[in-house]
């Protein structure tokens, strides 16, 4: 049976932060939000990670974050550049912005061969969302089109400190997904979603809404779809200085068209993530009381 790999997108890591010695520490024996994914993916059956960093930060990153790792589980690295294009494409002189995340998780291609997980290396998912991605992956044809997203409850994703961006998916009656809908601005209301449209009318969308936190699954055969899309991408795209190739936009197109299949799986977990600074305490006091559950020890890596 083939062991998924786990896949953090964590090109941006340092510059969110302002360099790898800032991003914060959230558990009490000084671990980053990353740590507790690759925790939880170990003990959900993942048998490899892949970083997906820039270039420039490479030896920082392998020193402060990734080599600590590599007693505990196989460790590999796709590095996302500017100017890594098909076709001897060149971007514009002027751009500094990455080409997004569909870019960043098709650079993986040469390092997967079986299932994998992709997930933001800056969020909390919680143990059981691993494990139940863990377990579709491995039942999954790995030559398939077939593949999936965690779907959270939207009362499980907001911040009490400001308004928050939503992936919010719209399912069939069979829990596949039709499409992701971005909403923007959405504020927590007792645990429910309020926000405005274009026009500045106000809708309320229920806590148990699902969204999608980009927690993926798929097979390799994503690579030859997402490869194609760039190159369509690029040709309308090159010369600008900001428009991304996002894997939530090819993912849908791939849905609209009939060439895969995506399936929701809906989890009850608790999303971290620190959108404003007054996050940070709410991440810390949450991971400390899952520590004091007995869901993770003091000190994850001994």
């Amino acid at each position: 049976m083939t062991t998924p790999t786990l896949v953090l997108m964590a090109a941006g890591l340092g510059s969110r932060y302002g360099g790898l010695k800032q991003v914060e520490r959230v558990g009490p024996g000084g671990e980053m939000i990353l740590d507790y994914s690759i925790f939880d993916a170990i003990r959900a059956g993942f048998g490899r990670v892949v970083f997906i960093i820039r270039r420039d930060i490479e030896d920082d990153f392998k020193r402060a974050v990734g080599g600590r790792f590599e007693r505990h589980v196989a460790v590999d690295y796709a590095f996302q550049e500017l100017d890594d294009l098909p076709g001897g494409r060149k971007p514009r002189q002027e751009r500094t912005k990455p080409w997004g995340t569909g870019q960043a998780v098709l650079l993986t291609e040469p390092l997967l061969t079986g299932p994998f997980a992709v997930i933001n290396a800056d969020d909390f998912y919680g143990s059981s969302a691993f494990r139940l991605l863990s377990d579709h992956l491995v039942a999954t044809d790995v030559h398939s089109s077939d593949y999936s997203l965690v779907g959270y409850q939207l009362s499980q994703t907001l911040s009490d400190h400001g308004t928050v961006s939503r992936g919010v998916c719209e399912l069939d009656a069979g829990q596949m997904l039709r499409r992701i809908r971005e909403i923007k601005a959405i504020e927590a209301v007792a645990g429910t979603g309020r926000y405005r449209d274009e026009t500045g009318a106000e809708h309320s969308l229920p806590g148990d809404t699902s969204v999608s936190m980009n927690m993926w699954g798929f097979t390799p055969t994503i690579f030859g779809h997402l490869r194609r899309q760039f190159v369509d991408f690029l040709d309308g795209h090159l010369s600008s200085e900001r428009e991304e190739f996002l894997l939530p936009t090819a993912v849908g197109a791939l849905i609209d068209s009939g060439a895969a299949r995506v399936r929701v799986l809906p989890s009850s977990a608790k999303w971290f993530g620190i959108t404003y600074q007054e996050d940070k305490a709410l991440v810390r006091n949450g991971i400390a009381a899952l520590v004091a559950s007995g869901e993770y020890p003091e000190r994850l890596w001994g």
